[in-house]
């Protein structure tokens, strides 16, 4: 067995390496992603090319919930996301969400409204949770991609289970005390040309206790 000290100097190293890469292609004058490769990053859900996420292989979408489709605050919803999804859904894609927020009954009535199966808190990176996601949906890793806007959780989970993954930018919301420190390195802020969507303040959240 690997000593702990090992693991974490390979993901901190993997993790470094995936962001370096990331950083360089995107800065490359007229960089165009291969038909067979996925998007790293995009701005919003809704820019995921469905036809090419099949192309590379892709079945299932292991999503993530917060500052993803819905900012931790409920002020605002990433744009066309719920319209991306039933697309998605119809091309024959499958879907399982996967949140570390505690509000359990928040994530149900997410799950209940985009009609999707869920898990919470499911202690990302950790892989039990994304496992359990993979064999829900009966699906191998390399057959999965992960979603979601940050690289600790949501990239480090999907690398440690096999699986790719594409990073969305956060959502605006109110920053906890690590994301003023760390945010930057983990996380891309949500670009202020893109379009921000508010959401519903009187959701009934209550009904899903």
């Amino acid at each position: 067995m690997r000593h702990p000290t090992t693991i974490l100097r390979k993901l901190f190293s993997t993790f470094g390496s995936w962001l370096c890469l990331s950083i360089k292609e995107s800065k490359q004058p007229g960089f165009k992603k291969k038909s067979n490769s996925l998007q790293q990053y995009v701005h919003t859900l809704a820019q995921i090319e469905i036809d090419q996420i099949q192309t590379c292989g892709i079945k299932g979408i292991i999503l993530d919930l917060d500052n993803t489709i819905i900012s931790e605050d409920d002020r605002f919803l990433s744009s066309w996301a719920e319209d991306w999804i039933v697309q998605a859904k119809l091309a024959g894609l499958q879907f399982f969400i996967l949140s570390n927020g505690k509000r359990r009954y928040r994530v149900k009535f997410w799950s209940h409204r985009l009609d999707i199966p869920s898990l919470s808190p499911a202690k990302k990176p950790f892989p039990l949770a994304f496992r359990h996601a993979m064999a829900h949906m009966r699906l191998p890793a390399k057959q999965v991609v992960v979603i979601g806007d940050s690289l600790h959780t949501d990239f480090m989970g999907a690398w440690l289970c096999g699986c790719r993954f594409i990073q969305v930018a956060s959502l605006p919301h109110p920053p906890r005390w690590w994301e003023k420190l760390a945010s930057r390195w983990v996380q891309r802020p949500y670009p202020d040309e893109e379009e921000l969507w508010n959401f519903d303040p009187d959701v009934d959240y209550e009904s899903f206790f």
